[in-house]
């Protein structure tokens, strides 16, 4: 049967978070062509939507994301120009970083069993990381004979150091969850059943900010992550000026204060 983008790729909204599971079990959740058009096309509709302030990702158990689909690949399909690994695409959209659209709205990854290659590389676009204790990850473009064109070589460096990233792509072990919270690769892991529950939590924690300011503190992220230190350094100010210059209302300040010492007590 052929994989529809209906079939592929499922979506939830509710209480301001969006959750999107690649639903590709039997195939653990690959890459075809069919659900690497639905996933970008699933992201970028979302990204548009005024009732959706954070997107959970995971996948169909008992897989998050096993890579591009090989079997598609060793038959002639174009998914390594469609990924821009050949430095080019293979359809009209606009060149962007990695699997994702260009993402306004912050994505939670909660990689729910393996993440490998090209579904590690899914995972490391996203934002952050919450890991079940199934979750396994490993980097094997060099076993199969291929590069990484979605940022594998610049996103997990920057989460885990250039030595251990070398390994990984070197060797292409496997590294377990506890070992990839300990390499700084994710920020939690949680027992398997608790996993959705705990990454749609913290997406709710994000809905009750202001969505403007988090988008535009995960811009700068983003954008400082392209420039040197001292550029980055600069970017700040510059954010930090022009956001402070356009008028600071001591009332919200106040009322979010406020609110800020509350919810801090709850947490203490």
């Amino acid at each position: 049967m052929t994989d529809t983008a209906a079939d592929t790729v499922l979506v939830e909204v509710a209480d301001g978070v969006a959750t999107v599971t690649l639903n590709r079990p039997d195939a653990r959740n690959a890459l075809n062509k069919a659900l690497r058009k639905a996933l970008y096309a699933t992201l970028r509709d979302l990204d548009e939507r005024e009732d959706v302030a954070a997107v959970v990702l995971t996948g169909a158990d008992p897989a998050f994301c096993a890579g591009l689909d090989l079997k598609e690949l060793a038959a002639g399909g174009d998914a390594l120009a469609e990924t821009g690994a050949t430095g080019e695409r293979a359809d009209d959209r606009t060149f962007t970083r990695g699997p994702f659209p260009d993402m306004a709205t912050p994505v939670i990854g909660a990689v729910n069993g393996v993440a490998i290659t090209g579904g590690f590389e899914v995972a490391l676009a996203c934002d952050y990381l919450i890991a079940s204790d199934r979750a396994r990850f490993a980097d094997t473009h060099a076993r199969v004979g291929i590069m990484p064109g979605w940022g594998l070589t610049v996103l997990l460096p920057a989460a885990i150091g250039i030595r251990r990233a070398k390994e990984m792509s070197t060797t292409g072990n496997f590294l377990d969850a506890q070992t990839a919270l300990q390499w700084g690769l994710v920020n939690h892991v949680v027992p398997h059943e608790e996993l959705l529950p705990f990454a749609q939590q913290l997406a709710r924690d994000t809905t009750t900010i202001d969505p403007v300011a988090v988008r535009r503190m995960l811009q700068t992220y983003d954008e400082g992550a392209l420039r040197d230190g001292a550029g980055a350094w600069q970017l700040e100010a510059e954010v930090a000026g022009a956001w402070q210059g356009g008028g600071i209302d001591p009332a919200a300040i106040e009322a979010r204060r406020q609110q800020v010492v509350a919810r801090g007590r709850t947490q203490l």
